[in-house]
């Protein structure tokens, strides 16, 4: 029986420049893959996607289960369709890799999108690479990119630590609330509301009208208190993802703040230096990738363990040990 040949890199890299969907799909999984055998594919293809000179608008989309990020991204996605735009959806899914998480039920909720030549959706789940979802979400951005997508969303799966991660990888940074969040305002940290660009007070039509301008009030005076001198202050608006209401002007809001960020040199300089967070966050991943698979620093790791729920010294010492154990030499 003859052996499937297994593509090339050349294949992949094709593909994603002459804009075939199904092989940047293709590309997107074996990025994803925890084969061996499939890591130096992945890096050649990353690194002919990096060389490519396209520039999408990388923008966060993020808010609470229950906010409408995806009848959001469907709606603001088929304004930009009908813009003649293309546009790429990344979904953040921490779960599993077999089930792909939450994002059958998205797609049903994206169906303005789904089936338009020039939108592609696409989840990236977890995975036990180093770095995980992160490694697996930037290079799928940078796929997209060299794809030549205008837009690119990474959409993420609630409030918690993702949001942090996609505010790293992306342009600008969205997050969307309900009219009536005064309670929900309490749950959300104070870091999220402050890395947001633009909050969106979702499902503000007929009988939320009322209650979605108290919350506005409420997220500009809590934005407000805390307010920085550094950063651009963040814009608050009403928008209905299902009325269609408030979508043209958050466009237009989202146009000047590119045409400022590219003007300004700072989309430039931004992304660089998301690059060197990238370098520090993945050096962390491979070495505690390291140390858990080094079977003499799994077993000494064991015995602090033990030595800590005794008592018998602190975590901070503990992991100096451990280094010391991994490099072979006392650290100061």
């Amino acid at each position: 029986m003859q052996q499937k040949s297994i593509p090339s890199a050349d294949y992949y890299i094709n593909g994603i420049l002459n804009k075939d969907r199904i092989i940047l799909s293709k590309a997107i999984t074996v990025i994803e893959s925890t084969k061996p055998e499939d890591e130096s594919l992945a890096e050649k293809i990353v690194h002919a996607c990096l060389q490519t000179e396209n520039i999408s608008k990388r923008i966060a989309i993020t808010g609470a289960p229950g906010a409408g990020k995806s009848t959001f991204i469907n709606a603001f996605g088929k304004l930009l369709l009908d813009e003649k735009k293309s546009l790429a959806v990344l979904a953040v899914d921490p779960s599993s890799t077999i089930s792909r998480g939450s994002i059958l039920g998205d797609k049903t909720r994206m169906e303005d999108l789904v089936n338009d030549q020039n939108a592609f959706i696409r989840p990236t789940a977890n995975s036990s690479n180093p770095g995980g979802v992160a490694r697996n979400t930037r290079e799928s951005i940078l796929l997209c990119e060299a794809f030549g997508f205008d837009y690119i969303f990474i959409e993420t799966v609630g409030v918690g630590q993702s949001e942090t991660m996609v505010k790293n990888m992306s342009d600008l940074f969205l997050l969307l609330l309900l009219p009536n969040s005064g309670d929900e305002l309490q749950g959300i940290k104070r870091g999220i509301m402050e890395m947001a660009d633009i909050i969106l007070i979702n499902k503000s039509e007929k009988e939320n009208a009322v209650a979605a301008k108290t919350a506005a009030a409420q997220v500009k005076l809590a934005l407000h208190l805390y307010a920085s001198d550094e950063k651009e202050m963040t814009e608050v608006l009403n928008i209905s993802s299902t009325e269609k209401t408030g979508l043209t002007d958050l466009k237009n809001i989202i146009d000047l703040r590119f045409l400022k960020m590219e003007t300004t040199g700072y989309l430039t300089s931004n992304r660089k230096e998301q690059e060197l967070k990238w370098l520090d966050d993945t050096l962390m991943s491979f070495i505690k990738d390291h140390l858990n698979k080094d079977e003499r620093i799994k077993t000494f790791r064991a015995e602090l363990e033990q030595k800590i729920r005794a008592y018998e010294i602190d975590a901070y010492h503990a992991a100096k040990l451990l280094v010391q154990k991994l490099w072979g030499k006392d650290i100061t």
